[in-house]
Formats: structure tokens, sequence, C-alpha cells
């Protein structure tokens, strides 16, 4: 009994420091990531000599705001930032609303071929994106909409993911749902749009996170389907200052203040939805 009486103070104790060891490790780890991102945003508001001697400082000696004054009132970077938002709309839009539709009908209609379309899109997405480059190329040039918003952004209107996404999130809602608004007489189309489709709000949000980002990041599929100074996007513009587009010179705080700044669309709708990202969905139907 005395050494159980003596054991039993000591596992608060283990348990406190296992919790304080295992919040010692994350806070590293979060130090290591956030930390490439303090300097990014640090150095944007240094000058080009302090950024090339002093490049780990996260305080600069000297603030300006020269490298935004001159992204927004000397550079095209503007242009670059209209020209991403009116695609990245888009195509968020676009990705939602088609692959919501064809995820339903993967997930709920009957039709021959059914699975022979479920395995392509499963091997599709496993093809790496650089590969269909080149075809994406020649049908963007046969079809006649090379150097457009519509080359722009028609190839990217349809993702595999999505699809895959929104078909798994269709078949985990109750089938009994649809069936009691095909006896009140709803069609396909009008059980998909005022059924199903408020309860997949989850999957939704999470399109729309992954839409967003990818085509706001996107860059090989720009390379390829425009040449025109008027159309270009931020990913395109920001790779071309990386290789001294505007002067001569390392521009690290030019440079890293259109990083920055191409940062903070994705971040805030990242943080604003971050909790309703494929959570359960509400009003479940018992069977």
């Amino acid at each position: 009994m005395s050494a159980v009486t003596i054991a039993h103070p000591r596992r608060p104790w283990r348990r406190t420091a296992a919790s304080a060891l295992t919040y010692a490790v994350l806070t590293v780890i979060a130090a290591v990531y956030i930390f490439p991102f303090l300097i990014q945003v640090a150095t944007s508001f240094k000058t080009d000599a302090e950024a090339a001697t002093n490049a780990l400082s996260l305080l600069p000696q000297t603030w300006t705001t020269a490298a935004y004054e001159r992204l927004f009132l000397r550079s095209d970077f503007p242009l670059w930032f209209r020209n991403s938002v009116i695609v990245t709309v888009v195509v968020t839009a676009g990705r939602v609303l088609i692959d919501s539709m064809a995820g339903y009908a993967l997930a709920r209609l009957r039709f021959t071929g059914r699975s022979l379309v479920f395995a392509g899109l499963v091997a599709v997405m496993a093809v790496p994106n650089v590969v269909l480059l080149i075809p994406k190329f020649l049908v963007i040039k046969q079809v006649g909409i090379y150097n457009s918003f519509a080359g722009l952004i028609i190839p990217l209107l349809a993702d595999a993911a999505g699809i895959f996404i929104m078909k798994n999130f269709f078949e985990s809602i109750p089938a009994s749902v649809e069936e009691a608004a095909r006896m009140d007489g709803a069609g396909t189309f009008r059980v998909y749009w005022s059924i199903v489709l408020p309860m997949a709000r989850p999957a939704l949000v999470t399109i729309v996170i992954l839409s967003f980002q990818g085509s706001w990041n996107e860059l090989s599929h720009f390379i390829v389907a425009s040449q025109d100074p008027q159309l270009v996007t931020l990913t395109k513009g920001v790779a071309q200052l990386a290789s001294g587009a505007l002067s001569q010179g390392t521009q690290y705080p030019l440079k890293l203040a259109a990083a920055a700044i191409m940062t903070i669309p994705v971040a805030v709708l990242f943080f604003v939805f971050q909790r309703r990202i494929m959570n359960q969905s509400s009003g479940a139907v018992k069977e």
C-alpha cells in the first residue's frame, strides 16, 4: 500500500512533463514553418542593401515601403493582380458547379460505362500535370483560344480531385432524402440542386478553398496558354520578377513584397473557412 501511495503523486508530474515536451516540439515545428514567412514580410520593408547584407533580420533597421510603391505605381503588378482575380473567381465558381454535378452523377445516376468513367477519373488523378502540358497547349491552339481569357480559364474548370471528393460525399448522404423528394415529383436536377447540394456544404467549402488556392497559385498552365503581356497573372509576373525583369540586382524586397501580397487572399480564405472543411453534414436523416 505504501508503494502505491508513493508512486501515485508522480503520475500527474509525468503527464505534465509529457504535455510540456509535446507542446515544445510543436512550437519548434511551427517556428520552423513560420520563420521563412516572417523573413519574407520583414525583408519586403527593407532597403535593397540591407536585404542583401542582413537577410535574416526580422526588424529592418530602416523601414521603407519603396518595394510596395514600386509594385503598385511603377510596374504591371495591378494588371497581374486583376487577371489573377478574374481567372480565380471564374475557375472557382465553375469548378464548384461542374465538380458537384459530375460527383452527383457518379454517385447516384446509373448509366452505361459509369465504372469506366470513374476508373478514368482516378487514372487522371495519377498523371502528373507536367505530362499534360504539351497536349494541353496543342488543344488550346487547335480550338483557337490561345492568348485569351478563355484559354486561361476553360481548361481549369473541371478538376478530377474535386469530382472525387464530391462523389464520396454524396454517397454518404442517405438515399431516403432523394427518394422522398422524387415521390413529391422532383426531377433529377431539382433533387440535386434543392435537396442534396445544400447538404453538401462542407464538401463545397473544401472545393472552394482547394479550387481558389489551386487556380490562384497555378503557373505551368498559364505559361502554355498565353504569351500576351496583358494576360499575365500574378504567378507568372512574380516569376518574371524573380528572374530580374524590372531591373538589375537582387531586388529581394521587391520580390518578397509581391510574394507576401500573393499569400493574403489564400490565407484569408483558409482562415475564414477552415472550421468548415469537410465537417460532418448536419441534418442527417435517420434510416
